[in-house]
């Protein structure tokens, strides 16, 4: 029988594995509305979308409108003011086909929203609660200040916060944070940003956390089989996949680029999220996929850098991003 997880307060349970929907808007309408049906086909029934997503939330809609009552939808927004909380709700509502969400939350804010505060944000939610048309409120983070804040403050059902295998040894104890406080813990970037790539080591990890709900990022549909199957036949965390895991950690843990996409809008154009972890790319995937003239060119373009800092001032890890590209393009050039 497949495990499952109760979000804590929420009283949502569902099995263990969920579908992460980020990944679903590089893919047309129809390849996304197989992925997602054959993910409800197999018993998932936790799907985690954003207004920032593109077109994401209109894919579950018109995969899965029809389906609506047996499954939960956790959506985003990044709204700044009430104004913009509500406008985004509406769009959210509209793209998904249905009179509400089960969890909305604040989209990676700088700053943990309350009550009466400046921005009206959790004042709106409260509203958008009373009127039915959000059941739960959660908050997504990748700054573990905001995150800790936010689950001391008692006003958030669900911490959505990037947690794999990579985690720190701080990241660890947020799950059990939350279960303190009957919190929902949703982990993002389980494959930390597509860098790792056995799913028996990543599903295991998981599994040593009991009230961790992790939301896969799926494209293809090899890659929602390899988490359908796990949830089948539960890998154990055998020596041979500490191992895995052990090699990864030496090789990934610290000061590398999680492919968040925070540092973007690029002002010269520069895909931020790859290139500043091509250094890790070229070794974790077959070369070729990332020396095309295609690719030669993106590279290039970190030559053109004007050293506005944006991408360094939006990071929420706190990387010196311009200096992380400097040097993937140096390590790159080794190709050629």
């Amino acid at each position: 029988m497949m495990r499952t997880v109760t979000l804590g307060s929420t009283g949502i349970t569902v099995p263990k594995n969920a579908f992460g929907a980020l990944p679903i808007q590089r893919i047309d309408k129809d390849a996304a509305a197989a992925i997602l049906r054959k993910a409800y086909d197999e018993g998932v029934r936790f799907f985690d979308t954003a207004r920032a997503y593109s077109d994401s939330e209109e894919k579950i809609g018109y995969a899965l409108s029809d389906v609506r009552d047996e499954i939960y939808i956790a959506s985003k927004t990044m709204a700044k003011t009430a104004e913009g909380f509500w406008k985004d709700l509406e769009t959210t509502l509209t793209n998904l086909k249905t009179d509400h969400v089960d969890i909305l939350q604040f989209h990676n804010p700088p700053f943990c929203p309350k009550p009466g505060d400046e921005s009206g944000l959790y004042d709106a939610a409260l509203e958008a609660k009373a009127q039915g048309k959000i059941r739960h409120i959660g908050i997504t983070n990748h700054r573990i200040n905001v995150a800790k804040e936010a689950i001391e403050s008692g006003l958030y059902e669900t911490l959505q916060f990037p947690f794999s295998y990579l985690a720190t040894d701080e990241e660890k104890e947020l799950p059990k944070l939350c279960a303190e406080k009957n919190m929902g813990f949703i982990a993002m970037k389980g494959l930390s940003g597509g860098l790792l790539t056995n799913a028996k080591a990543c599903y295991a990890f998981m599994c040593e956390y009991d009230n961790v709900l992790p939301i896969w990022g799926v494209q293809r549909m090899e890659e929602l089989e390899q988490f359908l199957a796990c949830g089948k036949e539960e890998p154990e965390l055998t020596e041979d996949l500490r191992h895995v895991i052990q090699v990864d950690r030496d090789m990934l843990s610290g000061s590398f680029c999680r492919g968040c996409g925070y540092c973007l809008p690029c002002p010269a154009g520069i895909e931020i999220p790859n290139a500043a972890r091509m250094y890790l790319m070229v070794r974790r995937a077959p070369v070729e996929a990332y020396t095309t003239p295609e690719w030669k060119e993106k590279m290039k373009k970190i030559e053109n850098c004007i050293g506005c800092n944006h991408c360094k001032n939006h990071c929420p890890y706190g990387l010196d991003t311009p200096n992380l590209l400097k040097e993937n393009l140096e390590d790159y050039k080794r190709f050629f």
